[in-house]
């Protein structure tokens, strides 16, 4: 797990573990993630919607052989509203360990448009191969977790869609497209996704590279019932160590 970059196989898990939603306000589901059949991570959400206002809270864990090597353990949280085209929200707060390592990202937005990020502890001095970010990369953007929250009410609306991701630091955009070669059992539709970085990241970074030029990424989508709204309910993610494959179960 070494090999690919942490901090982007954690806002793929989390931007996947979107919330699906049933038609009760409160809504609560377990996400399992899984590498080469074995596991490598959970999370818990519980989601509650009031009219196009949203909340989701959040524990996450590595788990099986990637909490040997690994031990990671976080919690998230994420308000705010629904737009016509997005969601739009006004806070993300995550916080997450990796054995000794601490780490905690804030970010407020105001009409899709980042007005703060934090970051502690700060980001280390950044060398040449650094891509800055730019004031531009931060309108338009969600964080990982309600950028998928996408706000259509047929299957046709799903793919054919550029979702802008904000985690704190990577800025990228999700490039879905429909895949009608692929299907998830649990899915109404299924997109394949282009992961291309637009800035906060090292250009030379193999793994980056591998996820740009070669990864296969597979995102299935099902309708939140009782709203114009799809959700993530499984995916699968090439990496350079092998296939991460992530699943949604209601509790």
């Amino acid at each position: 797990m070494t090999t690919f970059p942490r901090r982007v196989l954690l806002a793929a898990i989390l931007a996947l573990s979107s919330a699906h939603a049933a038609a009760a306000e409160t809504y609560r589901a377990r996400y399992d993630a899984s590498l080469l059949g074995l596991p490598v991570g959970r999370a818990f959400f519980e989601t509650r919607f009031d009219g196009q206002a949203f909340a989701i809270a959040a524990s996450f864990a590595s788990a099986g052989i990637a909490r040997i090597f690994e031990r990671t353990d976080g919690t998230v949280e994420v308000s705010g509203t629904m737009g016509e085209e997005m969601s739009r929200p006004e806070l993300y707060a995550l916080e997450y360990s990796e054995g000794k390592k601490r780490q905690a990202t804030t970010i407020r937005f105001r009409d899709g448009t980042v007005t703060e990020t934090r970051n502690e502890p700060p980001p280390k001095k950044r060398g040449e191969d650094w891509v800055p970010l730019a004031p531009e990369h931060l309108t338009g953007v969600a964080d990982p977790i309600s950028a998928l929250l996408l706000p259509v009410s047929t299957d046709a609306e799903v793919c054919n869609r550029t979702v802008r991701i904000y985690d704190g630091e990577i800025r990228a955009d999700i490039v879905l497209q429909p895949a009608p070669e692929e299907s998830f059992r649990s899915a109404a539709v299924t997109c394949r996704a282009r992961f291309v970085p637009v800035s906060g990241y090292r250009k030379t970074r193999s793994s980056i590279i591998f996820l740009r030029d070669r990864a296969r990424i597979f995102v299935g989508f099902a309708p939140v019932a009782g709203r114009n709204l799809y959700s993530p309910v499984e995916a699968t993610i090439a990496t350079k160590v092998g296939t991460v494959h992530i699943r949604a179960r209601p509790m």
